[in-house]
């Protein structure tokens, strides 16, 4: 498998592109200004001859460089900020009280700065946020048996028309003839290699895919029609276990998930993606081998095309297939998080098995 090291002239071109998929790879460290930075910092570029080039924050500290004031490198990219998830947590315990824009002065927060910082994370403005997390409460509330009127003003609308079109434009039906759709909660969760966006109904888990993922609309889009499905901020205790385990598997600590998974699709796709469950942590298959462990080994490209269809990202390990040749290919998170990924599996299996070893 050629998993080797990323050479200069890739980190640089990373920096110079940007390129969000080498997010926790590596630090740039720039000699002139004695400051490293992330791969997606937003300052001016420095010259190839200015930089070098570190694995971790750590290494550049000791070195006597000091971390950028713009692009924050000892924190995770996409970190929520503290006084923005102060008010997530507000939000999220007193509702039904709306939070408006003199509110947020109140709390000392500029309404431009929270707007653009939900825009950017969560597609959405803040107040769009808000207003569909009542939603969600107001369709739990609505099949607990509670009346229409109750629920709206229980959630905080203003007037039971608003409820009434709010409703309607999210939903795509009256609340009265709400009963039968699917409430996918969605929650984002910050990592190494970047934000993830992480969605769960009651039975289980349904998507886990990086924030600026190649394929995370399509694959939103299919989800929401195979489940009938509305996907709403929020959270259950599916996605609780899956922010835990998560935050285990990348110290290294998990090499399993424990959560239930929802993953609809066609019988061959819901074969090959079991199948991509049952390759060990650590390990790697080709695409010809896990074609013949579903008993059709012509099927090389359609188990390639089903795991690029893939919905949850790790925890149905698709980044442990490889090429016949040992190349890495078709990674939605892109090759370098999949490199990453099976390099940080690999020296944790050595790790895990070392120590069975002195067992």
């Amino acid at each position: 498998m050629k998993t080797s090291t990323l050479t200069f002239e890739e980190k640089y071109q990373a920096v110079v592109d940007r390129n969000a998929s080498y997010e926790g790879q590596f630090i740039v460290a720039v000699k002139t200004t004695k400051i490293f930075c992330r791969p997606v910092c937003t300052a001016r570029k420095p010259k190839k001859e200015n930089v070098e080039f570190y694995l971790t924050s750590s290494e550049a500290i000791q070195q006597g460089y000091r971390p950028c004031k713009v692009c924050k490198p000892l924190e995770f990219a996409g970190s929520v900020p503290p006084n923005i998830e102060a008010l997530l947590n507000k939000i999220h315990e007193q509702l039904p009280n709306k939070v408006k824009d003199e509110d947020l002065r109140t709390f000392g927060l500029e309404p431009n700065g929270v707007r653009r910082w939900f825009k950017k994370n969560y597609g959405m403005t803040f107040q769009e946020y808000q207003r569909m997390f009542r939603l969600n409460g107001a369709y739990q509330n609505l099949l607990s048996g509670k009346s229409v009127t109750h629920t709206a003003f229980d959630q905080g609308f203003e007037s039971l028309s608003g409820f009434n079109d709010g409703f309607q434009k999210i939903f795509g039906v009256s609340p009265s003839k709400s009963e039968g759709k699917t409430i996918i909660q969605l929650i984002r969760i910050t990592t190494p290699l970047g934000p993830m966006f992480a969605g769960a109904t009651d039975k289980g888990v349904c998507i886990l895919e990086f924030t600026d993922g190649t394929s995370l609309e399509a694959n939103v889009k299919v989800l929401r029609r195979r489940m009938n499905a509305i996907m709403l901020p929020g959270s259950n205790q599916h996605l609780e276990l899956v922010r835990k385990e998560l935050a285990e598997y990348f110290l290294g600590s998990r090499k399993a998930f424990t959560f239930p998974l929802s993953f609809p699709g066609t019988h061959f796709q819901q074969q090959v993606w079991e199948g991509l469950q049952k390759i060990p942590y650590g390990e790697t298959r080709g695409y010809q081998e896990q074609a013949k462990f579903l008993g059709n080994p012509k099927a090389v490209r359609a188990v390639a095309t089903a795991n690029a269809k893939n919905r949850l990202a790790i925890v149905i390990p698709c980044h442990r297939v490889i090429g016949s040749d040992g190349a890495l290919r078709g990674y939605a998170g892109g090759l370098a998080r999949k490199r990453w990924l099976l390099s940080h599996e690999q020296r944790h299996r050595k790790t895990l098995l070392a120590d069975q070893k002195v067992l």
